[in-house]
Parts: structure tokens; C-alpha cells; sequence
């Protein structure tokens, strides 16, 4: 524990207490009584106490998240990735792209690693505090077509608006009937400078507009997410693929 002179750490102890929402009341009898040694122990019970939190916090938020399966960057292979000179790998594993509300676009073949990535990235994310969705595109579009059934879209729409970060995997997987395309913009327009997005993504910005039955939704939703965003291009090699089982016959 670092050295302070007493009135010091009586200060830090008190503004800890008060970030774990001790009363003022309860803070002032504690003050009352302690002693430096007191005083001392209660700083190493509170930090133990935010650790624990934190831990509880972390572990709450990737469950909420719903990833599809853990994955890190530990046994990622990035020698096939193409960042922009704008974006860096380092920058992206910093997850500054968070605090910046930018959004990151991985387009590439089937079995590039996108999925892999923005998994990790999302859990990276979880683990720095952030709160996070993950979802494919049509598991969200189901999830609010389903609250608008219920009467409940606001609300998820409120959900959804208080993560910093929502992953959105396999877009352009299937094409999307125009309610679907109307609801997916609301998400990404309350989006738009609120919070960051990661997308996964086979199909060039070019090919969007048969996705949404939409001509001018499509170019709506792609304004939003380019102007802030930043696409990474994960090649066209196939991971499964390479490392199926099947190979060995």
C-alpha cells in the first residue's frame, strides 16, 4: 500500500467510501473513532471490496453480451488483415475505437476471422468495463421485431442505446424485408455518435441496397456508419476450412 501522510489518506479513504455510497453520516462516525491503523485497514478492505465488484462487474457484463463462444487475439493470426492507414492493429486492440465512437467494419470471406475478432474485441471491451451486445443481424432484427410485437421497442431500444459497444455479425448474410430495414437504421442512427458499433460484413458497401429492399435506406444506413468508421479487411482465406478435421482425409 503507498505511503501517505495522514490527513492524506483520511481523504482518499473518504472519497472511496463515498464512491462505494457510504452515507456521510456513517463516514463521519467511522472518522470519529479511527484510528491511523483503522484507517489503514479500511483502505485495504475497500480496495479488496472494488476488486471483487469488479471482478462480478466484468464477469456480468460478457454474460450479458451473449457472445456466440470466448475467443482472444491469442491464437489469432493477423498476417492476412489489411488495416487502413488511418487505423492501426495497435489502435484497434486499445480499444480507443470505444472511447472515439467509431465504428470498425470487417469485410472478408467466410471463415476469415471476422466473427473471431469482433468476439474477442467485444470481450476485450467487457473487460475494460464496457458494456456490450453482441448480436447477428438477424437475431437483432428478430429481437426487435419482436419487442414491437410486445409494445416493448422503446425499451429495447433504450437497452440498446446504453451499451458503448454493439456487435453486429454475418450482415449480408440474408437479405432483410423493408420493416426489418427500418427497425436495423433506428439502431443505427440513435447509434451515430452515441456509441461505437463493430459490424462483420462478406458484401462491399456497393451491395447493400438489395440487403435492405431499399435504395436510399441502404445509403442512409452506410452514411452513418463510414463517416466514422473504419474497414478492415480480413482476406479471403479460410480458417475452418484450413484447420477442418476433414483435411486429413
Amino acid at each position: 500500500m503507498q505511503k501517505f501522510d495522514k490527513l492524506e489518506l483520511r481523504n482518499i479513504v473518504e472519497e472511496k467510501m463515498r464512491k462505494m455510497f457510504f452515507s456521510q453520516p456513517v463516514i463521519n462516525r467511522f472518522f470519529e473513532t479511527a484510528t491511523p491503523r483503522d484507517i489503514e485497514a479500511m483502505e485495504k478492505i475497500l480496495d479488496d471490496e472494488q476488486e471483487v465488484r469488479r471482478i462480478a462487474r466484468r464477469a456480468r457484463y460478457i454474460k450479458t453480451a451473449n457472445f456466440p463462444t470466448m475467443k482472444s487475439f491469442d491464437d489469432y493470426d493477423f498476417s492476412g488483415i489489411k488495416f487502413p492507414n488511418n487505423f492501426s492493429r495497435d489502435e484497434m486492440l486499445s480499444l480507443d475505437f470505444i472511447k472515439k465512437k467509431h465504428t470498425i467494419v470487417f469485410y472478408g470471406g467466410c471463415g476469415s476471422g471476422k466473427t473471431h475478432a469482433t468476439t474477442a474485441l467485444g470481450i476485450n471491451a467487457c473487460n475494460m468495463d464496457y458494456k456490450v451486445k453482441f448480436f447477428t443481424l438477424t437475431s437483432l432484427v428478430m429481437h426487435l421485431k419482436n419487442a414491437k410485437n410486445n409494445g416493448t421497442l422503446e425499451r429495447a431500444y433504450k437497452t440498446l442505446m446504453n451499451c458503448d459497444l454493439i456487435c453486429i455479425d454475418e450482415w449480408g448474410y440474408l437479405p432483410l424485408d423493408l420493416e426489418s430495414g427500418q427497425l436495423l437504421f433506428s439502431v443505427i442512427s440513435n447509434a451515430y455518435e452515441r456509441l461505437s458499433l463493430i459490424i462483420t460484413t462478406n458484401l462491399p458497401f456497393n451491395e447493400w441496397g438489395p440487403l435492405f429492399a431499399d435504395e436510399q435506406l441502404a445509403a442512409a444506413i452506410i452514411d452513418r456508419i463510414v463517416h466514422y468508421g473504419h474497414l478492415v479487411n480480413t482476406g479471403v482465406k479460410d480458417w475452418r476450412l484450413t484447420h477442418a478435421l476433414m483435411n486429413d482425409r
